[in-house]
């Protein structure tokens, strides 16, 4: 069944975005899970096209071939024993008999689907869909389907949507919801994606020369760069926190001896303790039962830091990490930049979390991407914002 989308002159303001959960709520969803049963091909070669071929190569699923409008242009070496085509080039054959699943968050979703069935493609789904029939061998959560939500579920989201600091908030909440709930697209006039993650123009327009960074999920260094690029290179100290020992090692060479970063290879989470870790995924490693090495866990309160600034990316663990850092929150009142896109904590747990425990803060939501991904919680101390 083709995804629907919807889109709205405006970002509502707090009424109207209670009525929009509503009807969210009382919506069926027709949706589910995509299972592997099918020949499978990719549309789009980018990071994420990347990500999902060693997905499939990891989970021990063959990849029929690649679709990319700039398909000529790839270079076959990156796509080793992998055919490329541009989308007019498939067979019509393969058209017919291939599920070709979309590795695209970068642009709406519903125009990619729309124009590849009307260019002959019999099955076309988002990659994410495909990926949640694997999550006993693999812990990637980007395609969770949220379940009906409960009364509980429907007070608390709508507080949390009353809450926001701005209707460009209210938007993108509604539109990361409706995804999560309904997979419709919703879009609204005004509040299309943000650029930069983590560094949007309301936090940039407060960060300081003497900022202290916490980066926990620092993958390969690239939000570290991109914080020094925010600050010009004018900060206190960096403190990186990294359990993959492969990302690790690429941590330390794009540090490159900066001794004003600091690298460790905990897990951040709400008690000190052990825990199985799923290594080897690159930006998707994190703490999962799939795993097969053991990492300390250590809360930010253990670490006697006084950050001013700190981004989690932590693959579904970020509420959990916050807990373990209440006292510091509360004791240095920091921006706060969290990713709530992993798991159902993204609906309303983590940021009513935050809402309710740092007082005098401002509170954003981002969707930094299509296809419910890419959503950031933000949150900034009212002293910084004046």
């Amino acid at each position: 069944m083709p995804h629907q989308a919807r889109s709205f002159p405006a970002p509502p303001d707090a009424d109207e975005a209670r009525s929009l959960l509503g009807e969210i709520a009382a919506a069926p969803c027709r949706l589910a899970p995509v299972a592997a049963d099918r020949p499978l091909a990719l549309y789009g070669a980018g990071n994420l096209g990347r990500l999902a071929r060693d997905f499939l190569g990891s989970v021990g699923h063959d990849l029929s071939f690649v679709v990319d409008r700039n398909a000529g242009a790839l270079a076959q070496q990156d796509w080793p024993g992998i055919d490329l085509f541009a989308p007019a080039e498939v067979p019509d054959k393969a058209k017919r008999e291939t599920r070709l699943a979309v590795a695209v968050v970068t642009a709406p979703y519903v125009p990619i689907e729309r124009s590849l069935l009307a260019a002959g493609f019999g099955d076309v789904v988002p990659f994410y869909d495909v990926s949640e029939s694997f999550r006993d061998r693999h812990p990637l959560s980007n395609g969770w389907f949220a379940p009906p939500l409960s009364r509980q579920d429907r007070d608390c989201t709508s507080r949390v949507l009353a809450l926001w600091h701005d209707d460009i908030s209210r938007a993108q909440h509604l539109q990361f919801l409706a995804w999560r709930r309904l997979r419709a697209e919703w879009s609204f006039a005004e509040a299309p994606p943000p650029g930069q993650r983590f560094f949007i123009p309301e936090v940039l327009r407060v960060l300081r020369g003497d900022e202290i960074f916490v980066d926990a999920g620092a993958y390969d260094g690239v939000v570290t760069q991109g914080f020094l690029q925010a600050t010009r290179g004018a900060c206190r100290h960096i403190f990186a926190i990294e359990p993959d020992p492969d990302n690790r090692a690429r941590l330390l060479h794009a540090v490159n001896g900066d001794t004003r970063i600091s690298i460790d290879d905990f897990a951040l989470a709400e008690t000190e303790g052990e825990a199985t870790f799923h290594a080897g995924l690159g930006y998707a490693s994190q703490l999962a039962e799939t795993g097969r090495m053991r990492v300390a866990t250590r809360p930010l309160d253990a670490l006697g830091l006084s950050p001013s600034f700190i981004k989690l990316h932590l693959e579904g663990g970020e509420l959990a990490a916050l807990k373990g850092a209440r006292q510091t929150l509360l004791a240095h009142r920091p921006i706060v930049a969290a990713t709530v896109y992993h798991n159902a904590d993204g609906i309303w747990r983590t940021p009513l979390w935050l809402m309710e425990t740092l007082p005098d803060y401002r509170f954003l939501f981002r969707a930094h991407s299509w296809c419910g991904t890419g959503a950031v919680v933000y949150a900034i101390p009212n002293e910084r914002a004046a």
